[in-house]
C-alpha cells in the first residue's frame, strides 16, 4: 500500500492550549495517519520530493487550524425502540460532520448485568454490527451495580486488557443511583488504576419528592420538568460528590454543571487542591427553562437533566467558569430522542387526553455536532480565547480520559484536525469568505428529526475534518467525504491529568501501605 500524506497549509494552528502558530511557520504534514512534522514546510525540499498522487493538501487560507474535537460525554445505542435515536453509524457522522474526531460513549450496566466485561463486548457488537463508526471511539463503563466481583476483577480486567479508563455513576435514577458507601466503593478501585469517575451529581430523594406533589396537584406539563429539579438538587449533590471524592483521595469530574453555586463549590475544591474536575454543556450556555413553556408540547423537546435554568446570570457564570478554568471539559452529552416517535419525546404525553406528564418525557438533547461551532461562537463573542476553546474542548478531554495520541497538534500524535473558515481579522486578499451558517436539523447528520439550536446563527463552522490523515468532511465539495468503517475502537492509558495527593481527612486509610 502506497503511503498516504497530508499537507495543511497557511493556517494559523492552534496546537494546544499555550501554542499558536501562525502561516509560514504553521504547516502540518502526517503520513499514515500520524502528524511527522509543524514548521514552514509547504515550499521545502521535503514537501517537492513527496510523489504527487501520495500527497493530499489543504490551503487554510489563515483561517483557524484546531484539533480534531474529543467529545467525552456521548450517548449511543442506549436503550430499546427508539428511545436514543443514534446509533454508532448517525451518531459517529454527525460528529465528524462537526468537527469532532473522537466520541467517547458509555458501555451502561444494567442492574441485572453481573458481568461488565459482557456489557462492554455487547456495546462493541453493537458498534460492529451497524457496519462501524465514522470517528474514532472510546467507551466509559456505567456502574449501577458495583459488586465486589465487578470492582475488584471485572473493571481491573477492562482497564489493563479492554483499554476502559473511565467509569460513570449516578447519584440520581432509581436505576442507576449509588449510594454514598457504593460510591465509595467504586473510587476506591477507580484511584487504584489511575480511572476518571464521573458523577451525575443531582438529589433524586429531593426530585422524586417534588415529583410526586407536582403531579398530585395536576402541574406536569413539560415546564414543570425544571421546577421539579431546582438548582439546590444540584448544589447539594455536587457538594456531596466533592466529600466523597475528599475522603477517598480520589479524582472525579462533575458532568454537566448548570449552575453558579454548584460551579462554586468545584472552583473552592479546586483551590484547596481537591483532583475535582468538571464539565459543562452549551445547552447551558445558550438556552434558557423558558424553552420548555412552548406550547402544544414543543416544550418536551427542551427537556435534559439537570434542566435549563432559568436567568443568564446562570449562562454568564458557565462561561466565565470555562475562562478560569473551573471547567476542565466542554462536551455535548448527546442524549437524544426523537419528538414525533412514541418511545421518544412523544412517551410523555397521552394522545388520547392531551395529557403531558413530565416524568415520563426521556431526558436528553441532541448536541454532539453543533457543540464545536456552539463553542466558536464563544471565541468569536469574546467569552473565551481560541486558546481555551482548544483546551476545553480537545486537548483536556484527551488528557483527563487517556487518549494519549489525541488533543493536540504535534509530531507523534494522530493526525485529526478541524480546519475553519478564515473570518474578521483572519480574511486575506483572495481567501474565502464565509457568512456563517443558521442552524437547520434538515442539514445535520444524527438520525433525529429536530435541534435545539434551530435558527441559530453561528459564525464558523468546520470546513473540513480530518481523521487520522484522511479527509472525512469538505464542506465546500460534498459535504461528507469519509467511509463509514474510518473510524476504529481507542484503547486508552490512565487519566494524564491531576491525580490524588495522600491527603487525608484523618488517621483513617482507605487504601493499604499509605503514609
Amino acid at each position: 500500500m502506497a503511503t498516504k500524506y497530508l499537507l495543511i497549509k497557511n493556517g494559523t494552528v492552534v496546537s494546544s492550549p499555550t501554542s499558536v502558530l501562525r502561516a509560514p511557520h504553521s504547516d502540518i504534514l502526517a503520513c499514515d495517519g500520524v502528524i511527522q512534522m509543524v514548521g514552514a514546510l509547504a515550499g521545502s525540499a521535503l514537501v517537492q520530493a513527496i510523489p504527487a498522487a501520495e500527497l493530499t493538501v489543504i490551503d487554510a487560507e489563515g483561517a483557524y487550524v484546531t484539533p480534531g474535537g474529543v467529545d467525552s460525554h456521548v450517548h449511543l445505542a442506549q436503550g430499546a425502540g427508539g428511545v436514543t435515536m443514534d446509533g454508532f453509524e448517525t451518531g459517529t457522522r454527525s460528529a465528524i460532520c462537526g468537527g469532532t474526531t473522537t466520541v467517547v460513549c458509555f458501555a451502561a450496566q444494567e442492574r441485572t448485568d453481573l458481568d461488565v466485561t459482557d456489557v462492554v463486548a455487547r456495546y462493541h457488537a453493537k458498534a460492529a454490527a451497524e457496519g462501524g463508526t465514522y470517528c474514532d471511539y472510546g467507551f466509559h463503563l456505567i456502574v449501577t451495580n458495583p459488586t465486589e466481583d465487578v470492582m475488584e476483577r471485572q473493571v481491573r480486567q477492562l482497564r489493563h486488557e479492554g483499554g476502559i479508563s473511565s467509569l460513570k455513576i449516578y447519584l440520581s435514577y432509581d436505576n442507576r443511583k449509588l449510594s454514598d458507601a457504593e460510591v465509595m466503593s467504586v473510587l476506591q478501585v477507580a484511584r487504584s488504576e489511575g480511572m476518571t469517575t464521573m458523577i451525575h451529581a443531582e438529589n433524586w430523594d429531593m426530585i422524586t419528592f417534588i415529583i410526586k406533589q407536582l403531579e398530585a396537584r395536576g402541574q406536569t406539563d413539560p415546564y414543570f420538568h425544571a421546577v421539579s429539579r431546582p438548582p439546590l438538587v444540584e448544589h447539594e449533590a455536587a457538594y456531596r460528590a466533592i466529600c466523597l471524592s475528599e475522603l477517598m483521595d480520589a479524582p472525579i469530574l462533575i458532568v454537566h454543571v448548570s449552575t453558579r453555586v454548584a460551579r462554586d463549590h468545584i472552583r473552592a475544591a479546586q483551590t484547596r487542591l481537591l483532583p475535582i474536575h468538571a464539565e459543562t454543556c452549551p445547552q447551558y450556555l445558550y438556552l434558557l427553562s423558558d424553552r420548555l413553556a412552548l406550547p402544544d408540547y414543543e416544550g418536551a423537546k427542551y427537556v435534559c437533566s439537570p434542566p435549563l435554568r432559568d436567568s443568564m446570570d446562570e449562562i454568564n457564570a458557565l462561561w466565565e467558569g470555562i475562562a478560569n478554568g473551573t471547567f476542565t471539559t466542554l462536551s455535548s452529552d448527546h442524549c437524544p430522542s426523537c419528538w414525533d416517535h412514541p418511545h421518544g419525546k412523544k412517551l410523555g404525553l397521552d394522545e388520547r387526553t392531551n395529557v403531558a406528564k413530565f416524568s415520563k418525557i426521556p431526558n436528553g438533547l441532541p448536541g454532539v455536532e453543533t457543540r464545536l461551532p456552539l463553542a466558536f461562537q464563544g471565541v468569536v463573542d469574546g467569552k473565551i480565547t481560541i486558546e481555551k476553546f482548544v483546551e476545553v474542548s480537545a486537548t483536556n478531554p484527551a488528557k483527563l480520559y487517556g487518549l494519549d495520541k489525541k488533543g493536540f497538534i504535534a509530531p507523534g500524535y494522530d493526525a485529526d484536525v478541524a480546519v475553519w473558515y478564515p473570518y474578521g481579522e483572519q480574511l486575506k486578499p483572495g481567501a474565502t469568505t464565509f457568512d456563517g451558517v443558521v442552524v437547520a436539523n434538515e442539514k445535520l447528520h444524527h438520525r433525529g428529526d429536530y435541534t435545539p439550536y434551530e435558527g441559530m446563527s453561528l459564525p464558523n463552522w468546520p470546513r473540513y475534518t480530518v481523521l487520522r490523515g484522511r479527509v472525512m468532511w469538505d464542506r465546500d465539495n460534498g459535504g461528507l467525504v469519509g467511509a463509514q468503517g474510518d473510524g476504529r475502537f481507542v484503547k486508552r492509558v490512565g487519566n494524564m491529568m491531576k491525580r490524588e495527593r495522600n491527603v487525608w481527612v484523618n488517621e483513617w486509610r482507605p487504601y493499604e501501605n499509605m503514609p
